[in-house]
């Protein structure tokens, strides 16, 4: 009986207590947040209680296993099993708690800086994104070594490579010179202020927003919602455009090819009046010029000024649709047109019409008629 009752007290009191423990836990993390809503840092911890749980219990059982003599058979395996869940729990929980403070960090940061420099925080998000990221990779590779050196073979093998730890970085930096590549390129981008998360760049002839950026890839949305995945490699090598860089303030430009009989100066007074009535318009300046000519037509130049790359584009289309709508309406004569009249030749000198290739008519030779007697 007492060989009967050992284990299941030891082992049901080792995951009660551990179970106890998480929800007690869980329980002051939660008051915690309620009392102090200003700070995310105990509702972020809370995303921990699982793998918080899982340590618990495996380190207690893991403790208490040998007290049960249970599966004494089979001691080694559970033994080294309970071992490798609390390595993968554990390195799960300093992820989680890891992500956790420097969210915290990042969100008070933000919020004091969101509305006098929000480029920058955009940089520090993209930081914070690597970062988490790296310290998630690190303590991965950690956890995964740790279990494998739990196996005396692995641990065997562990030295063999070491000794060989020379020739085999050369090996591997030749093989994954692309990966690694990527992988500096993406610790340039982050602490380097190419480009952020949230930024408008045109890639490729793409226009859109940074979406994501990792250790390797950066994911653009096009305005169309499209995605475009890149490597990172490609913004340290190549150039792009970056429309956020600095202010997020934009100049528009709209053409147009019209008649030489068009009224410029009622079309920059037109100009003027759609602009005030469009909210995209951020009031700083405006201006209508004749550019350039051509024989037939021409063009007209309209500039625009906006608050970001979207409300440039809305006020572009605006203006153009509603410039040409009035024109259409007031002055049709100020559209293009195609001149399908007969040529008017030019004088001779002696008053004759030329021919269309410039020579001088033929005069028709009077042809005398026969005599009918």
């Amino acid at each position: 009986m007492e060989n009967l009752l050992r284990p299941l007290i030891v082992i049901g009191g080792s995951i009660l207590l551990g179970l106890v423990i998480g929800w007690a836990t869980d329980r002051l993390l939660r008051k915690a947040d309620e009392r102090h809503p200003e700070t995310p840092l105990w509702g972020l911890l809370r995303r921990g209680r699982i793998p918080y749980q899982l340590v618990l219990c495996a380190a207690t059982l893991r403790g208490s296993y040998d007290e049960a003599q249970l599966l004494q058979d089979h001691h080694v395996g559970v033994g080294r099993t309970l071992t490798l869940v609390l390595i993968g729990s554990a390195a799960w929980l300093v992820i989680r708690i890891a992500a956790a403070v420097v969210e915290t960090s990042y969100s008070r940061y933000a919020n004091g800086r969101a509305r006098r420099d929000p480029a920058r925080v955009r940089r520090v998000r993209t930081q914070v994104t690597l970062i988490t990221r790296v310290v998630t990779a690190i303590v991965g590779v950690m956890a995964i070594a740790s279990m494998l050196l739990t196996f005396p073979a692995m641990r065997a093998a562990g030295a063999s490579l070491l000794a060989s730890a020379g020739i085999l970085g050369i090996v591997a930096g030749v093989a994954a010179q692309s990966t690694l590549s990527n992988m500096f390129a993406g610790l340039q981008i982050a602490f380097g202020d190419m480009v952020r998360i949230g930024d408008t760049v045109v890639v490729d002839g793409e226009w859109g927003t940074v979406d994501e950026i990792t250790l390797t890839y950066l994911t653009v949305r096009t305005w169309d919602e499209r995605r475009v995945t890149m490597p990172v490699s490609y913004f340290t090598s190549k150039p792009f455009e970056n429309w956020s860089r600095g202010t997020p303030q934009m100049t528009g430009v709209v053409y147009w090819h019209l008649d030489h009989t068009a009224p410029v100066a009622a079309m920059r007074d037109r100009l003027r009046d759609i602009l005030r009535e469009c909210p995209a318009w951020d009031g700083r300046a405006y201006g209508l010029d004749v550019t350039d000519t051509t024989p037939n037509t021409m063009e007209v130049r309209a500039l625009l000024t906006a608050k970001d790359a979207d409300d440039v584009w809305t006020a572009r289309v605006t203006v153009r649709e509603r410039m040409i709508a009035w024109l259409i309406k007031e002055h049709p004569y100020a559209l293009p047109r195609v001149n399908t009249a007969d040529a008017t030749l030019a004088p001779g000198p002696n008053g004759h019409r030329r021919s269309p290739d410039g020579t001088a008519p033929r005069r028709a030779v009077e042809t005398p008629r026969p005599d009918r007697g």
